[in-house]
């Protein structure tokens, strides 16, 4: 793919998203025979088209990009026939308020880049684990001591404002940090795919997903996926350069309209 540009077409976002998600699903995944003479890794449009109960003209029509006015209805009967999880439904759905609000992408203004006085001391508070406060575009808005010193590579970068995407595709200090590289890198790529979904405003983010297609052969590539994801709980794994080995569990509680805290 090229450099992602504000203003994309919205109807390519679709098809791409669609196609891979339909690429993914098996017909022994839904109860369908395989079949021999199949020339698709997944579904046939045709089956997607009887799964979700609409015609496969209907169908065909949104797999190539014309999700405007399509209802919240059709959109979860999709998203059930294509067994989307919830970060993919919620991007479907996004994907279709986008198409049917005109095809005009308008740059939206810079968010905060740090976190209330308020939230900064409850932040300073926690004292046993690192914890911090980051946006959709994986910028880190605050932390506590604990977590400044953990990213502190993250920070040595000099960025006005510290970025967890831009550390772990343009430092190289991220493939020692994260010792399974490939697997954390497929989060980001996948949080700022939901987050461009959810925000097709946001100039800042779609100025980064820019900079990295065109620095980062490895994110072109990822993006190219179209996964997306939410940053929930779960455990990682890391290396610090001083520390050592360290692991982690970590919880992500975010609504669409509020930054994370990760401790």
């Amino acid at each position: 793919m090229g450099v992602y540009r504000l203003g994309m077409d919205n109807r390519q976002e679709v098809r791409g998203f669609l196609i891979s998600r339909r690429g993914r699903v098996t017909p022994e995944q839904v109860g369908l025979p395989a079949g021999t003479d199949r020339r698709v890794p997944g579904l046939r449009r045709n089956e997607v088209a009887m799964l979700a109960g609409v015609s496969v003209e209907y169908y065909t029509r949104l797999e190539r990009g014309n999700l405007g006015g399509a209802s919240d209805s059709v959109l979860e009967a999709i998203a059930r026939a294509l067994q989307l999880d919830e970060a993919e439904r919620s991007h479907l759905f996004n994907l279709g308020r986008t198409a049917s609000g005109g095809a005009v992408v308008r740059r939206r203004t810079r968010g905060a880049t740090s976190v209330r006085p308020g939230v900064q001391a409850a932040l300073d508070a926690i004292t046993a684990v690192p914890a911090f406060v980051r946006n959709g575009r994986m910028d880190i808005l605050g932390t506590n001591l604990l977590a400044r010193a953990f990213y502190d590579d993250v920070f040595a970068m000099g960025e006005s404002v510290p970025n967890i995407a831009r550390f772990c595709f343009l430092s190289p200090a991220a493939r020692d940090f994260y010792p399974d590289w490939e697997a954390a890198a497929d989060a980001p790529v996948a949080i700022l795919h939901a987050e461009a979904g959810r925000d097709p405003r946001d100039k800042d983010l779609h100025d980064l997903i820019g900079e990295l297609s065109t620095r980062s052969e490895v994110f072109r590539t990822k993006w190219a996926a179209r996964n997306v994801r939410r940053h929930g709980a779960g455990a990682k794994a890391f290396h610090h350069r001083i520390v050592g080995d360290l692991a982690f569990t970590y919880e992500g509680p975010r609504s669409p309209k509020t930054p994370a805290c990760t401790s």
